[in-house]
């Protein structure tokens, strides 16, 4: 009587494997739900954003998307071996003033709200260095 019993259920097993295996509809073929979600960007944390920059975005200021006013200038980065993740330190500056003289650990440096704020003053160290002038020889 109890074998009976394991065949009834294996039997049962095997018929729903079947049914599934030719169903035609799935729960995640929905067509218009992965194109909507292939369109959305992808928001980057701070190291996906530092990587695209000179010495992993040393010197440069970057915030978060929703603050205002408020940046931190990347003062020293510790990554980890995937090159996404790690530990970085950085000087405040609130309407680009630094609000701190030393460095402190920046919290949050792993959610993806990162951006670089290009009107800083290491760029504009950059671009305004001076030209040397060119010297005139009386002969």
């Amino acid at each position: 009587m109890a074998t009976r019993s394991v065949g009834n259920s294996w039997k049962q097993l095997s018929f729903n494997l079947i049914k599934r295996t030719f169903s035609t509809s799935s729960p995640g073929s929905n067509p218009s739900t992965t194109v909507s979600k292939s369109k959305r960007k992808k928001k980057k944390n701070l190291f996906e954003v530092a990587q695209f920059l000179p010495n992993w975005g040393i010197g440069f200021h970057m915030a978060k998307t929703h603050w205002s006013g408020v940046a931190y200038q990347i003062t020293k980065i510790n990554l980890y071996k995937d090159g996404k993740h790690g530990k970085a330190w950085g000087i405040v500056h609130k309407d680009g003033v630094p609000a701190a003289d030393a460095p402190k650990k920046i919290s949050g440096v792993h959610k993806r709200c990162w951006k670089y704020i290009p009107n800083s003053k290491k760029t504009e160290q950059i671009t305004s260095l001076p030209q040397p002038e060119p010297e005139v020889q009386d002969t």
